[in-house]
Order: structure tokens, then sequence, then C-alpha cells
């Protein structure tokens, strides 16, 4: 249930200060209830991908690297290619930051997000047995911490500060990037793991700005790019057969943003997914909620 949810999650990042509320909730509800159930049975309870090959052959995704974050990663990039970037993000001057409000916020969130880690790696475990148990802990702390790194160290090479975002970002990049090996894979082989998933978001995030893509939170970055080297990760450092790794990653990507697409495509033409300008302009708290999240005089 908390991997369903969390597919849902990751697409709400990408669409926020423009998506409207109800329609999102709607397509919330349709992708958690039907597009997660049918790529997640693919791999678990005995579908195709967890018998693809047979053996050691099969498909490898502890926790979800693909079948959970690169679900919601490719579901995220078809919701915002159909939603367009908020408005003044891209200008005639080139690409204009719009900023979150607090920083040090974000920043406790990532914390809660990386201490939920191990519930979420440690819990698919599905036993209390510490030699296990003890492994998917020790690689998943090390594959944030390491992904942490190389993003502050990536971010002052191409964007010449150790750029806040970046390092947060870097931390879910290991994350995501050890979940589908954290409990075949050595404590080294995640440092590995983490340290070039940071990197690879840093570029991911850029490459996405680039192409006019907008994604508030990095997202589709985070959980969808990573969530792709993940996987194939296993293939070298875990043992997993590396041609049904990547037929894995092809069918739940290629589902879930086909699958996303159509159900986000039909809303808008029922009841719209985007807020008005004015609205957008004034913030969605009062837009959609009625109040001001904030009391300033």
């Amino acid at each position: 249930a908390m991997f369903a949810a969390t597919a849902a999650t990751i697409v709400s990042g990408a669409v926020a200060e423009r998506v409207k509320l109800s329609t999102f909730m709607i397509f919330s509800t349709i992708l958690v209830a039907l597009g997660y159930t049918i790529a997640g049975s693919w791999h678990w309870g005995g579908g195709w991908l967890g018998g693809l090959g047979g053996g050691d052959a099969a498909f490898y995704d502890f926790a979800g690297s693909t079948v959970v974050h690169g679900f919601g990663g490719a579901a995220a990039l078809a919701c915002v290619i159909i939603l367009g970037p908020r408005k003044g993000k891209y200008t005639s001057e080139g690409i204009k930051p719009i900023l979150g409000h607090s920083m040090p916020l974000a920043a406790i969130g990532v914390f809660l997000l990386f201490f939920g880690w191990f519930g979420f790696n440690g819990g698919s475990v599905l036993s209390a047995n510490p030699g296990p148990l003890g492994l998917v802990f020790t690689t998943t702390a090390l594959a944030a911490a390491a992904g942490a790194v190389t993003s502050i160290f990536t971010s002052i090479f191409v964007l010449k500060k150790p750029d806040l975002s970046m390092a947060l970002n870097g931390i879910l990049a290991g994350l995501v990037s050890i979940t589908a090996g954290a409990d075949s894979v050595s404590p080294w082989a995640a440092v590995l793991m983490g340290a070039i998933g940071g990197v690879i978001v840093v570029f991911s995030i850029l490459f996405f700005d680039k192409i006019k893509i907008d994604d508030p939170v990095g997202a589709i970055s985070v959980h969808g790019t990573c969530g792709i080297w993940g996987t194939l990760a296993v293939a070298i450092f875990g043992g997993a057969n590396f041609m049904s790794q990547l037929i894995g990653v092809v069918a739940v990507y290629i589902f879930a943003f086909v699958f996303s697409f159509v159900i986000f495509f039909i809303l808008k033409l029922i009841m719209g997914v985007r807020v008005s300008e004015e609205e957008e302009s004034e913030g969605l708290d009062i837009a959609e909620h009625g109040a001001p999240a904030y009391n300033i005089t």
C-alpha cells in the first residue's frame, strides 16, 4: 500500500504549483488503483517479470527502483508534458529560477524521506532477521551518503557552487539507486551505486530544464532517471541478468508513461488539468484551499 501511494506522490512533486487539485486526486486514484497494480503485479505476486528467463536470469527489483520509483517517474513525465511549465519559468532571456519558500524545510523533508527509506527498503526484507536486515540498512545508508557527496561535488564543478537543492536530490538519488539491489550488493558496491546516482541526477535535472520540462522538485530525474540506473546496476554489482533488467525497465516505463498520458489527457478534455493563470499567480493555497499558507502583513 505504501509503495502504491509512493507512485502517486512522486507525480505530485513534478506537477506542483499549477495542477488542479480535483483533477490530480482523480488521476492519483486511477494511477494507484489500476496503473500501479498492473505494473506491480508483473514483478511481485508471480508476474511475468518475476519469472522472466527463470532462476538467476529473472528480473530483480528488491524494493522497487523500477516498479515503484521508475513507474512514478515515467508517470510524472507524461503529466508534465501535458500540463506544461509554470508561468514565467522559461523566458526569452533564458530559464528563470522559481525558488522554494524554505530550503531548511526542504532539507528536513529530505531527511524524513531518508529516515523513511529504512522502512521502505528494510521492510522489504519481510522479516526481522538481523543478517539480511542489517545488510539492507547498511547499503541504504551508504548509498544515500555517497549520493549526497557526489552531487555536491558535481554541482560545484558544473554550477560553481555547492547547490543545496542538488545535494538534497543527491541523497534521494542515492536511495533510489540502491533500492533495487539493497539486499544483494556489498557495502562498497552500494557506495558506488549511490555515488554514480548522485552524479547522474545533477545532469538529468539540468537536461530536463534545458528541454523545458518543468519539474519543480526534480522528481523525474530522482525517481525516473536514477530508477533506471539503480535497476541496471543490480546486473553490474549484484549478479542479475542485464537483459532481464533492461526488459523490465523498458516494459514498466513505457506502460507507466502511456497509461498516465492517456488518463491525464482524458481528464484534461473532461475537466481540465491546470488552474487559471490568475490562480497560479496568487498561489494554489488560496485558489484551491481558500486560505493563504502564511499570514504575511
